[in-house]
Protein backbone atom coordinates (compact mmCIF):
# COMPACT_ATOMS: atom_id res chain seq x y z
CA UNK A 1 0.00 0.00 0.00
CA UNK A 2 1.26 3.63 -0.77
CA UNK A 3 3.19 4.70 2.20
CA UNK A 4 0.88 7.38 3.54
CA UNK A 5 -1.71 4.90 3.58
CA UNK A 6 -0.57 3.04 6.17
CA UNK A 7 -1.92 3.25 9.83
CA UNK A 8 1.19 3.15 12.45
CA UNK A 9 1.23 2.82 16.10
CA UNK A 10 4.91 3.42 17.83
CA UNK A 11 5.89 1.83 20.98
CA UNK A 12 9.29 2.60 22.95
CA UNK A 13 11.78 1.13 25.62
CA UNK A 14 12.17 2.97 29.01
CA UNK A 15 15.24 4.21 27.78
CA UNK A 16 15.74 8.00 27.56
CA UNK A 17 16.82 7.92 24.07
CA UNK A 18 14.02 5.96 22.98
CA UNK A 19 11.26 7.87 24.69
CA UNK A 20 12.66 11.31 23.48
CA UNK A 21 12.25 9.78 20.00
CA UNK A 22 9.25 8.32 20.21
CA UNK A 23 7.95 12.43 20.85
CA UNK A 24 9.67 13.45 17.54
CA UNK A 25 8.00 10.86 16.00
CA UNK A 26 4.52 11.39 17.33
CA UNK A 27 5.01 15.19 16.91
CA UNK A 28 5.54 14.38 13.10
CA UNK A 29 3.25 11.61 12.16
CA UNK A 30 -0.54 10.47 12.87
CA UNK A 31 -0.83 7.15 14.97
CA UNK A 32 -3.72 4.82 16.09
CA UNK A 33 -3.40 2.01 18.99
CA UNK A 34 -1.51 -0.87 18.26
CA UNK A 35 -4.49 -2.99 17.87
CA UNK A 36 -5.85 -1.07 15.14
CA UNK A 37 -2.24 -1.00 13.34
CA UNK A 38 -1.06 -1.94 9.88
CA UNK A 39 2.43 -1.45 11.30
CA UNK A 40 4.14 -1.67 14.91
CA UNK A 41 7.39 0.92 15.24
CA UNK A 42 9.30 -0.08 17.89
CA UNK A 43 11.73 2.12 19.59
CA UNK A 44 14.49 0.46 21.37
CA UNK A 45 16.90 -2.23 21.22
CA UNK A 46 16.78 -5.70 20.35
CA UNK A 47 15.20 -6.88 23.93
CA UNK A 48 12.63 -4.44 23.68
CA UNK A 49 11.95 -5.62 19.82
CA UNK A 50 11.66 -9.13 21.50
CA UNK A 51 9.26 -8.13 23.75
CA UNK A 52 7.04 -6.31 21.45
CA UNK A 53 7.19 -9.25 18.93
CA UNK A 54 5.97 -11.64 22.05
CA UNK A 55 3.15 -8.85 22.91
CA UNK A 56 1.57 -8.25 19.55
CA UNK A 57 2.08 -11.13 17.24
CA UNK A 58 -1.33 -12.71 18.50
CA UNK A 59 -2.57 -10.06 16.37
CA UNK A 60 -0.05 -10.69 13.23
CA UNK A 61 1.18 -7.38 13.34
CA UNK A 62 4.63 -7.04 11.51
CA UNK A 63 6.80 -5.02 13.54
CA UNK A 64 9.45 -2.31 12.18
CA UNK A 65 12.40 -1.74 14.55
CA UNK A 66 14.91 1.28 15.07
CA UNK A 67 16.84 0.66 16.94
CA UNK A 68 17.36 3.24 20.60
CA UNK A 69 19.09 0.72 22.52
CA UNK A 70 22.21 -0.88 23.78
CA UNK A 71 22.24 -3.77 20.80
CA UNK A 72 20.24 -3.67 17.68
CA UNK A 73 20.61 -6.68 15.48
CA UNK A 74 16.79 -6.96 15.01
CA UNK A 75 16.39 -3.09 14.30
CA UNK A 76 16.80 -0.76 11.41
CA UNK A 77 19.04 2.17 12.07
CA UNK A 78 16.68 5.32 13.28
CA UNK A 79 15.30 8.24 11.16
CA UNK A 80 12.29 10.20 11.90
CA UNK A 81 12.33 11.36 7.86
CA UNK A 82 10.00 9.73 5.07
CA UNK A 83 8.98 7.03 7.60
CA UNK A 84 5.88 6.05 5.58
CA UNK A 85 7.34 5.80 2.45
CA UNK A 86 10.20 4.02 4.29
CA UNK A 87 7.91 1.45 6.11
CA UNK A 88 6.51 0.63 2.40
CA UNK A 89 9.35 0.07 0.62
CA UNK A 90 10.53 -2.49 3.48
CA UNK A 91 11.12 -6.24 3.53
CA UNK A 92 8.97 -8.48 5.73
CA UNK A 93 10.50 -11.37 7.36
CA UNK A 94 9.02 -14.14 9.07
CA UNK A 95 10.27 -16.23 12.01
CA UNK A 96 8.62 -19.50 13.55
CA UNK A 97 9.17 -19.71 17.06
CA UNK A 98 10.87 -22.26 19.36
CA UNK A 99 7.99 -23.83 22.02
CA UNK A 100 9.56 -24.71 25.49
CA UNK A 101 7.77 -26.92 27.54
CA UNK A 102 8.83 -26.63 30.61
CA UNK A 103 8.13 -29.15 33.45
CA UNK A 104 9.24 -27.73 37.62
CA UNK A 105 10.05 -30.14 40.20
CA UNK A 106 6.69 -29.68 41.87
CA UNK A 107 5.43 -31.30 38.44
CA UNK A 108 3.71 -28.08 36.97
CA UNK A 109 4.57 -27.17 33.58
CA UNK A 110 5.32 -23.64 32.15
CA UNK A 111 5.53 -23.06 28.22
CA UNK A 112 6.44 -20.50 26.45
CA UNK A 113 8.02 -19.14 23.06
CA UNK A 114 11.10 -18.09 22.11
CA UNK A 115 11.95 -16.36 18.88
CA UNK A 116 16.17 -16.21 19.71
CA UNK A 117 16.59 -19.08 22.22
CA UNK A 118 15.52 -21.58 25.00
CA UNK A 119 18.95 -21.71 27.10
CA UNK A 120 19.19 -24.16 30.48
CA UNK A 121 21.51 -22.58 32.83
CA UNK A 122 23.09 -23.79 36.44
CA UNK A 123 20.74 -21.98 39.12
CA UNK A 124 24.02 -22.32 41.97
CA UNK A 125 28.04 -23.29 42.81
CA UNK A 126 27.25 -26.36 41.16
CA UNK A 127 27.78 -27.62 37.70
CA UNK A 128 24.67 -28.64 35.70
CA UNK A 129 23.98 -32.18 34.85
CA UNK A 130 21.88 -32.87 31.65
CA UNK A 131 21.25 -36.12 29.63
CA UNK A 132 20.26 -35.05 26.22
CA UNK A 133 17.37 -36.95 23.23
CA UNK A 134 16.67 -35.56 20.15
CA UNK A 135 13.84 -37.06 18.57
CA UNK A 136 13.54 -39.64 21.17
CA UNK A 137 17.46 -41.10 20.86
CA UNK A 138 19.72 -40.60 23.34
CA UNK A 139 22.67 -38.14 22.31
CA UNK A 140 24.11 -37.35 25.60
CA UNK A 141 23.71 -39.71 28.56
CA UNK A 142 25.30 -36.67 30.57
CA UNK A 143 27.09 -32.95 29.84
CA UNK A 144 28.21 -31.75 32.56
CA UNK A 145 27.91 -28.17 32.28
CA UNK A 146 27.36 -24.31 33.42
CA UNK A 147 24.49 -24.94 30.57
CA UNK A 148 22.80 -25.51 27.08
CA UNK A 149 20.63 -23.83 24.66
CA UNK A 150 18.78 -24.11 21.43
CA UNK A 151 18.70 -20.94 19.20
CA UNK A 152 16.54 -20.59 16.12
CA UNK A 153 18.90 -19.04 13.16
CA UNK A 154 17.43 -16.01 14.29
CA UNK A 155 19.35 -16.22 17.64
CA UNK A 156 21.94 -17.55 16.12
CA UNK A 157 24.10 -14.56 16.77
CA UNK A 158 22.90 -13.84 20.17
CA UNK A 159 24.14 -16.13 23.20
CA UNK A 160 24.40 -19.00 20.35
CA UNK A 161 27.37 -16.99 19.12
CA UNK A 162 28.68 -15.89 22.38
CA UNK A 163 28.48 -19.63 23.50
CA UNK A 164 30.44 -20.00 20.80
CA UNK A 165 28.14 -21.29 18.67
CA UNK A 166 27.75 -21.50 14.99
CA UNK A 167 26.13 -18.69 12.60
CA UNK A 168 23.50 -20.01 10.68
CA UNK A 169 21.30 -18.28 7.45
CA UNK A 170 17.85 -18.01 7.77
CA UNK A 171 16.93 -20.40 4.97
CA UNK A 172 19.37 -23.02 6.71
CA UNK A 173 16.22 -25.12 8.06
CA UNK A 174 18.38 -25.89 11.29
CA UNK A 175 18.49 -25.52 15.05
CA UNK A 176 21.85 -25.13 17.32
CA UNK A 177 22.40 -27.00 19.95
CA UNK A 178 24.85 -25.53 21.59
CA UNK A 179 26.27 -26.20 25.41
CA UNK A 180 27.43 -23.37 27.92
CA UNK A 181 31.04 -23.97 29.48
CA UNK A 182 31.18 -27.78 29.05
CA UNK A 183 33.45 -29.43 31.25
CA UNK A 184 32.01 -33.11 29.97
CA UNK A 185 32.52 -33.84 27.90
CA UNK A 186 35.02 -31.19 27.64
CA UNK A 187 35.37 -31.37 23.58
CA UNK A 188 32.16 -31.33 22.58
CA UNK A 189 30.87 -28.15 20.53
CA UNK A 190 27.40 -28.67 20.15
CA UNK A 191 25.53 -29.97 17.03
CA UNK A 192 23.45 -28.49 14.23
CA UNK A 193 19.88 -30.13 13.92
CA UNK A 194 16.98 -30.36 11.47
CA UNK A 195 15.12 -27.64 12.21
CA UNK A 196 11.36 -30.23 13.12
CA UNK A 197 13.77 -31.72 15.62
CA UNK A 198 12.08 -32.36 19.13
CA UNK A 199 14.94 -31.84 21.68
CA UNK A 200 14.30 -32.82 25.45
CA UNK A 201 16.92 -32.22 27.89
CA UNK A 202 16.61 -34.06 31.26
CA UNK A 203 18.07 -32.82 34.53
CA UNK A 204 19.89 -35.19 36.33
CA UNK A 205 20.24 -34.69 40.49
CA UNK A 206 18.16 -32.04 39.96
CA UNK A 207 17.58 -31.29 43.80
CA UNK A 208 21.56 -30.99 44.17
CA UNK A 209 22.12 -29.31 41.27
CA UNK A 210 19.03 -27.03 40.28
CA UNK A 211 18.15 -25.66 36.78
CA UNK A 212 16.54 -22.93 35.23
CA UNK A 213 15.49 -22.80 32.23
CA UNK A 214 15.00 -19.78 29.74
CA UNK A 215 12.77 -18.94 26.80
CA UNK A 216 13.82 -15.32 25.29
CA UNK A 217 12.97 -13.83 28.83
CA UNK A 218 10.02 -16.03 30.42
CA UNK A 219 12.16 -17.82 33.04
CA UNK A 220 11.34 -21.25 34.87
CA UNK A 221 13.15 -21.92 37.83
CA UNK A 222 13.78 -25.35 39.46
CA UNK A 223 13.19 -27.53 36.45
CA UNK A 224 13.70 -31.24 35.76
CA UNK A 225 12.85 -31.70 32.02
CA UNK A 226 12.45 -29.42 29.12
CA UNK A 227 11.07 -30.05 25.68
CA UNK A 228 11.78 -27.35 22.81
CA UNK A 229 10.73 -27.87 19.23
CA UNK A 230 10.04 -24.99 16.38
CA UNK A 231 6.43 -24.23 16.23
CA UNK A 232 4.95 -23.96 12.77
CA UNK A 233 1.64 -22.87 14.03
CA UNK A 234 3.48 -19.57 15.10
CA UNK A 235 5.01 -16.90 12.88
CA UNK A 236 6.38 -13.41 14.06
CA UNK A 237 7.00 -10.83 11.09
CA UNK A 238 9.81 -8.15 11.10
CA UNK A 239 10.15 -5.40 8.99
CA UNK A 240 14.03 -4.20 7.49
CA UNK A 241 14.89 -1.57 5.25
CA UNK A 242 15.74 -3.64 1.32
CA UNK A 243 19.67 -2.46 2.31
CA UNK A 244 19.73 -4.15 5.88
CA UNK A 245 17.86 -6.80 5.57
CA UNK A 246 18.31 -9.86 8.50
CA UNK A 247 19.54 -12.28 6.32
CA UNK A 248 22.48 -9.81 4.91
CA UNK A 249 23.20 -9.10 8.67
CA UNK A 250 23.15 -12.98 9.47
CA UNK A 251 25.55 -14.15 6.78
CA UNK A 252 27.77 -11.08 7.43
CA UNK A 253 28.20 -12.47 11.16
CA UNK A 254 29.92 -15.28 9.89
CA UNK A 255 32.95 -13.03 8.54
CA UNK A 256 33.41 -10.85 11.73
CA UNK A 257 36.73 -10.67 13.55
Amino acid sequence: MPGGDQKLAFVASSAPSAQRSLSEIQSRYDSVPPAEADVIVALGGDGFMLETLHEYHVNSKPIFGMHRGTVGFLMNAFSVDDLPDRIAVSKAVDLNPLKMTATIYDGTTIEALAINEVSLLRETRQSAKIRILVDGVERLSELICDGVLVATPAGSTAYNLSAHGPVVPLGAGALCLTPISAFRPRRWRGALLPHGSHVVFEVLEAEKRPVLAVADYTEARDVTRVEIREDLSQTFTLMFDPDHDLEERVLKEQFQS
